[in-house]
């Protein structure tokens, strides 16, 4: 029998009417608390005021939570990096020697330690981190011996990367295939698969295809190009040209008889620069799990490629949105999100992207919770991917883009009524997980679209709509202290993320002084301004659009500038 995954345009009845009970949900809580709020205030400023304090203590919490977790996340990103995963991948074929190894490795580090002056600080402090670094994976060493894991000889492995372009130029998708030919894996295990578009003029995208193939003749095992053209049922959207591009290799790999199990298929967006070992971290995690085929694997997006370029909005929306996906890497119920990869065959198992919805990245993710029955997840690999940040010709573009962009991702909301239909009829799922996605997924949209509102604004309200009676009460009278003192020590998040940021930060192009890092830093004081603006409003737009039936019709498409 083969795997059935709700289609969110049905024309079934019944199913329809699920659907568009489901899709209302999101979209109605939140305007039931920006309008309650309101509302409430007036009838009964009391309770409302209780609730708002109740919201700053949890947002306080939630704000400590998040920061201890991005920090833990950082931490590993900074070990990811250390590491030397080609060396893993050569080794753990032979992981009694291996072990033995690694343990004379420990044991000399641990004599450095002892024979290096205390007064070397630096240097005592790299031997320490190279040491915890070793210890923990003879301990995962011990795990694999113990549990008897069959470790998958890492040259089977073969590497396909789907870059989609839908009218990006040769200038912005080179330096993503630059960083696939520096990887220290080797490139003879890696096929490109360039998936374009048929509705791209064809002088353009012939001239892109042909120069990009013909400058990385040799690098690769292969250097595939499709071209997809939108049938009836589909829509204009990065899913259907996955979709396209992936059932041509599949009939590429039944001609070579490629096993799919010893295919990882990265679906990258076309900008993105890879971290010279992602491959093979991303080989050695595959190789090393016995449930590989049921783990989607996600490197940490950084939007680095242009960061410097940008403006200040929009470096502060990309720099939380890297902090927020370093927080979630920590997280059993991490999504996948843009740039990620999965094993070929599971994809081939679910039927690859839906060809009908906006956000392929975490959908596929869903496909494959429902396909293996909630026992799939996402393996983080803790090593940076680059992407281009929103940038174009003129300033104010730029942030009209920016909000563009954050509203698609808001769009992802769409993934709830799909899901919902997927998941709870399966018996083999628990009642508590199945709540659970519900809660996540309801939770996090309601937050985005309601809690900048709530913090900035409707928190104000039950002194003015509350009357006089209420206005002369001690609560009424301690209000403003409260909140304003809750909200000053969340602020302690906010010094976390700078704090992140000049640590993440890439290096300063020559073509901009110091002075830009002064700029880098008050860019922070626009957070009250972007947080409702940028942040709040794409998301209530996107599912206000859904509530009254105004669906998206295709994939907006950021538009990528490179300054000179």
């Amino acid at each position: 029998m083969s795997f059935y995954f709700p289609n969110p345009k049905t024309k079934e009845k019944n199913q329809k009417k699920i659907q568009r009970f489901l899709e209302i949900i999101p979209g109605t809580l939140t305007w039931l608390t920006l309008l309650g709020l309101p509302i409430l205030s007036f009838f009964v400023p009391v309770w409302v005021s209780i609730f708002i304090i109740a919201f700053d203590i949890y947002w306080i919490y939630r704000t400590f939570f998040i920061s201890y977790y991005s920090v833990k996340g950082f931490l590993r990103l900074q070990e990811g990096k250390q590491i030397n995963w080609q060396k893993r991948c050569e080794k753990i074929n032979n992981l009694e020697k291996y072990l033995i190894e690694e343990k004379k490795d420990e044991k000399l580090l641990k004599e450095k330690i002892k024979t290096t002056a205390f007064w070397k600080r630096k240097k005592r402090k790299k031997l320490k981190r190279e040491l915890k670094i070793i210890q923990k994976h003879i301990q995962e060493l011990k795990r694999m011996k113990e549990n008897n894991v069959k470790v998958w000889n890492w040259k089977e492995i073969i590497h396909v990367v789907l870059l989609p372009t839908a009218g990006e130029s040769a200038e912005i998708i080179e330096p993503a295939l630059q960083s696939i030919a520096n990887s220290v894996f080797p490139n003879k295990q890696i096929i490109i698969l360039l998936a374009t578009e048929e509705r791209e003029p064809e002088e353009h995208r012939l001239k892109k295809a042909n120069y990009l193939k013909n400058k990385f003749e040799g690098v690769f095992q292969d250097f595939l190009v499709t071209v997809h053209k939108v049938k009836a049922g589909e829509m204009k959207c990065k899913a259907s040209n996955a979709t396209y591009a992936a059932k041509k290799l599949q009939k590429y790999l039944d001609t070579k008889k490629i096993d799919y199990k010893r295919v990882i298929f990265s679906n990258f967006d076309c900008d993105s620069v890879c971290h010279p070992q992602y491959f093979s971290a991303l080989t050695y995690k595959y190789i090393t799990n016995p449930k590989r085929l049921q783990r989607a694997y996600q490197p940490i997006p950084v939007y680095h490629n242009n960061l410097w370029d940008t403006n200040a909005f929009v470096r502060v929306i990309v720099t939380s949105s890297t902090f927020w996906h370093i927080y979630q890497s920590t997280r059993k119920e991490m999504v996948t999100f843009s740039s990620h990869s999965e094993p070929f065959d599971t994809l081939v198992k679910v039927g690859f992207w839906p060809v009908n919805m906006i956000s392929e990245d975490s959908i596929i993710y869903w496909k494959g919770f429902s396909y293996f029955h909630g026992d799939y997840a996402v393996e983080p690999i803790y090593l940076p991917i680059s992407l281009d940040a929103v940038l174009a010709e003129t300033y104010w573009k730029t942030i009209k883009n920016q909000y563009l962009q954050k509203r698609r991702w808001a769009y992802g909301i769409e993934n709830f009524p799909v899901i919902m239909r997927a998941i709870l009829p399966d018996k083999k799922i628990s009642f508590y997980k199945k709540i659970k996605v519900a809660f996540e997924m309801l939770e996090g949209h309601h937050s985005w679209a309601t809690a900048p509102f709530i913090l900035a604004f409707l928190g104000w309200l039950p002194l003015i709509l509350g009357g006089e009676k209420f206005n002369q009460s001690v609560l009424a009278h301690n209000l403003p202290f409260i909140t304003r003192y809750l909200m000053t020590l969340a602020m302690a998040g906010l010094l976390v993320s700078m704090s992140l940021s000049f640590l993440l930060m890439p290096e300063r192009p020559a073509k901009y002084s110091r002075r830009k890092y002064i700029y880098m830093l008050l860019q922070w004081l626009l957070v009250p301004i972007i947080a409702p603006t940028l942040g709040a409003i794409p998301a209530l737009d996107s599912q206000t659009r859904i509530l009254i039936k105004k669906y998206f019709g295709e994939f907006w498409v950021t538009e990528k500038v490179r300054k000179q």
